[in-house]
């Protein structure tokens, strides 16, 4: 399934993080730039959290975030438009894992699918490992059930989330 039924919206959920170019803001901005996709609505968001990175402790902080969104765009419409997003706050793909960006924007789940293309893997594959995705995710999202992984109050017992510091809370 790529297209969604453009008669009935998909729930959707989004991470937001940053770590360069006041990295607050950008997520700020980001949720807002969600919220004005075509076809979609922002429908909950986040706490805001700083977290240490993955990887290169070298480098800032992240900030992180999860929104979700209702959507009529297809998973690889979203996607698209989650790229054009980063490209705009000024990210530039480079081949190393875990480098510091402006934003960075991961389609989490879209509704119950499950994929897998080469160009797209949903649910996130690294999801359920990271504490700054699913304590975010839990908070708007408590009764969600992760397809193929499970309920995401569940998922979250076997992660701390000791790294993880409030910036702002959610709305």
């Amino acid at each position: 399934m790529d297209a969604a039924d453009p008669s009935r919206p998909v729930l959707a959920y989004v991470g937001l993080g940053s770590n360069l170019n006041a990295p607050v803001r950008q997520v700020r901005e980001a949720l807002i730039a969600l919220a004005r996709l075509p076809e979609t609505e922002c429908v909950a968001r986040s706490s805001l959290y700083r977290n240490p990175p993955l990887g290169d402790a070298r480098q800032p902080d992240y900030v992180n975030a999860v929104a979700g969104l209702s959507t009529r765009l297809s998973p690889h419409g979203l996607l698209s438009a989650l790229q054009a997003l980063e490209a705009a706050s000024g990210r530039v793909r480079v081949p190393a894992r875990w480098a510091p960006r402006t934003l960075d924007l991961d389609l989490l789940l879209y509704g119950s699918l499950e994929l897998g293309d080469g160009r797209l893997t949903i649910p996130h594959p690294e999801m359920t490992r990271r504490p700054f995705v699913l304590f975010p995710l839990r908070e708007i999202a408590p009764d969600l059930v992760v397809p193929g992984r499970g309920p995401v109050a569940e998922l979250v017992t076997g992660l701390s989330d000791a790294d993880l510091t409030l910036v702002e809370q959610g709305a």
